[in-house]
């Protein structure tokens, strides 16, 4: 393998987060907004490279000037462009939200009848980069449509199931026919992957279990090597063959949950490549994840290293 290879490379969704600058109250009575890079295998990577890693996004846009500033804007947070491409035909995705804190954000996602970031083709997949990164990070919103899902597999055969291959289970009802389409998409990633993320929601379409133990024995036996089981309010549980760690969530005044899970990814990439136990991983990314929901965007708001240790020196897990 190179020497200059990525730690890591993430697949998938992109856009552009349209955010209210008024909260508790309707779309319909918002004032102002302010736009925000997006997506969530995009947020993932801008939070990888927050802690110095090398990150790069395979993705797609609209040949359009939202295109552009998701080019840009991954770039000036530290992300790799160079696997960012145009395609012709629909435009980059925006996502509106309202926000009524703390637990109520819903999402409006104008990515019909498709998104660029969906068109992603075998042929165009940079498979050196994939083969050769510390972590490969894809998601389940990727396999809803072809020619995306069947990239996601060229992908891993590449790769084949090398260890750190990150499936984060992102299941969103809105990009799916039905259920059980969802779960035969993730059944077949499961084959490819060493380790999976979701929540308990996304737990039950992966494997048919929305209990966090029984789900992450289901998932280990499905030959991977790591799972996270993100419960809410319980925290969060992490399991492999050998061991089990379950954390407690951080307390935060709630501003906007819906990048929490994002920023969770990105800490957990950057606690596996330090090479941490699985308690300090799990503690350093639970943090992550409430640091983001105190805070309105995604993207931008990815904390450093220091932002989370001295969140964990002020409210200790242990």
């Amino acid at each position: 393998m190179s020497s200059d290879r990525f730690d890591l490379v993430a697949i998938g969704r992109t856009g552009v987060d349209i955010y209210p600058l008024q909260h508790g109250v309707g779309l319909e009575d918002v004032r102002t907004f302010e736009k925000f890079l997006g997506g969530s295998a995009t947020n993932v990577a801008v939070a990888a490279a927050r802690y110095g890693r090398s990150t790069a996004l395979i993705t797609r846009t609209g040949e359009d000037a939202f295109g552009r500033y998701v080019r840009r804007e991954a770039q000036r947070l530290g992300v790799d462009p160079r696997f960012i491409a145009e395609v012709a035909g629909p435009p980059t995705p925006v996502t509106f939200c309202e926000v009524f804190p703390p637990d109520d954000f819903p999402l409006w996602f104008y990515r019909y009848p498709t998104a660029p970031d969906l068109l992603i083709e075998s042929d165009d997949l940079p498979l050196d980069e994939i083969r050769e990164a510390r972590v490969f990070w894809a998601t389940g919103t990727g396999l809803s449509q072809n020619p995306s899902r069947a990239a996601h597999h060229a992908a891993w055969a590449a790769r084949g199931r090398t260890p750190l291959t990150v499936l984060d289970l992102d299941y969103r009802p809105m990009f799916w026919a039905a259920p059980e389409q969802a779960a035969s998409a993730v059944a077949a990633a499961l084959e490819n992957v060493t380790v999976a993320v979701g929540n308990r929601e996304e737990c039950e379409i992966a494997v048919g279990e929305s209990d966090p133990g029984r789900a992450a024995d289901a998932l280990l036996d499905r030959g991977l090597e790591l799972v996270l089981v993100k419960q809410g309010p319980r925290g969060v549980l992490a399991a492999t063959a050998h061991e089990r760690v379950e954390v407690p969530p951080h307390p935060v005044q709630v501003v906007n949950g819906l990048g929490a899970g994002d920023a969770f990814g990105g800490a957990l990439v950057h606690g596996l490549l330090a090479g941490w136990d699985l308690r300090r991983v799990v503690e350093f990314a639970n943090v992550a994840g409430a640091l983001v929901a105190g805070r309105l965007e995604c993207s931008t708001a990815m904390p450093t290293e220091g932002e989370v240790r001295a969140a964990l020196s002020t409210h200790p897990t242990r």
